[in-house]
């Protein structure tokens, strides 16, 4: 019974952030390319969408995840973390590899010009969303060097993880090759439900904290 509890959680979840994201990539209307890019792509957009499943992985959607043990639903994701996180920590470093094997512009100067657009607003969010990302990362890896409460912890982490979703979410928005209105509307659509997510969390253990004094 608690198996195929689990296995009608973990379908749909697979469907809305793996299979719904490669639909719409095939389907959508792009230049056709190499190969080497649509690969980076196809892995760039998994990567960002499963670091999006990752807020619905969590203690705050026991509702969903009512059949898993609660050491279980952490280790997925921090597995989901250790893996995808680094994917998009070198997102930058992808977009200029198949400068390598093109004529034109060298990839360490195409890199340095990426980094340095300031004129671009969704690229002052991606270098934002990127910074994030990597003191999340450094931070999980670290936690228990750091003398902080796990409930301290816990709520640094959600608020480092929120800003990097809405500045992550804006970049791939308004840069992406590949974000067209279908994919646009799911990510705005996914990452709205995990800031709603968020904001019931907290709002519940607020009011939770408040029944004692009554």
């Amino acid at each position: 019974m608690k198996e195929n509890t689990q296995k009608k959680t973990m379908l749909p979840l697979a469907v809305l952030f793996i299979g719904l994201p490669l639909f719409f990539y095939a389907t959508g209307d792009f230049p056709k390319r190499t190969p080497l890019k649509d690969s980076l792509s196809v892995l760039t957009i998994l990567a960002f969408c499963l670091m999006l499943a990752q807020f619905y992985l969590t203690r705050m959607n026991r509702s969903l995840l009512g059949g898993y043990r609660q050491s279980t639903i952490t280790t997925i994701h921090k597995a989901l973390g250790y893996i995808f996180l680094p994917v998009l920590i070198i997102h930058p470093f992808l977009i200029v590899v198949p400068r390598y094997y093109e004529s034109g512009v060298s990839p360490t100067e195409a890199f340095f010009t990426i980094i340095t657009t300031f004129s671009s607003f969704g690229i002052i969010l991606g270098i934002c969303a990127w910074c994030l990302m990597v003191i999340l990362g450094v931070a999980s890896l670290f936690r228990t060097k750091l003398s902080l409460s796990y409930k301290t912890w816990r709520l640094i982490h959600t608020i480092l993880a929120v800003l990097f979703i809405v500045a992550a979410s804006w970049h791939a928005i308004d840069l992406g090759r590949h974000t067209d209105t279908s994919l646009s509307t799911f990510i705005i659509i996914v990452a709205a439900g995990s800031l709603l997510l968020v904001l019931k969390h907290y709002i519940s253990e607020s009011l939770l904290k408040q029944e004692p004094s009554k």
